[in-house]
């Protein structure tokens, strides 16, 4: 039985691209989520007045991947000491944030935080809020990096980085 997980680390082209490359992992969404602005578009949700988060919605086997492996992964490939910020892109949309959809995913969340300190010279910000309506982004921002994002000189600059990241310390989760 799948289960899904909803994370937020920045630009959502970015962290798309990590979670697409490990096994278990289904589908990845990106999405807008935490705000207050019914049905947002991405030119709102970029504007920083929404509130949303630019965000993944993860669909995973755990049987292959856990919740709690999924969140090791989101905690080594971003940024979690930077608040309302991941580099250059600044603002609440890219805050670093977990959005459990139940009280095991809560718990499992602040565990998983707590474990990742120990990475961070610099205490973790990321909020762990309450679950929020999920509006899918517009169809082009979905499967970005295999797409346009390959020829965009923003995604070359912060996509390689990570997966090199992600080959390095979880070489073992990845797809075949």
């Amino acid at each position: 039985m799948a289960q899904q997980a909803i994370v937020a680390g920045g630009c959502f082209w970015c962290v798309e691209a990590v979670f697409r490359q490990l096994a278990g992992v289904r589908n990845v969404e990106s999405g807008y989520i935490g705000g207050a602005v019914e049905n947002p578009t991405y030119k709102q949700v970029c504007g920083g007045a929404t509130g949303h988060a630019e965000a993944i919605r993860i669909t995973f086997d755990p049987a292959v991947l856990s919740y709690g492996a999924l969140l090791d992964v989101f905690f080594a490939t971003h940024d979690p000491t930077q608040l309302n910020r991941q580099g250059n892109d600044v603002g609440t949309q890219y805050r670093s944030a977990i959005f459990p959809l139940d009280a095991v995913q809560s718990a499992e969340a602040e565990t998983a935080k707590l474990r990742a300190q120990k990475d961070w010279p610099a205490p973790i910000v990321t909020s762990i809020e309450p679950i929020a309506p999920w509006y899918p982004a517009e169809d082009y921002h979905q499967d970005y990096w295999v797409g346009e994002g390959q020829r965009n000189p923003y995604c070359l600059a912060v996509i390689p980085p990570k997966l090199a990241k992600l080959k390095k310390g979880f070489a073992d989760r990845l797809k075949g």
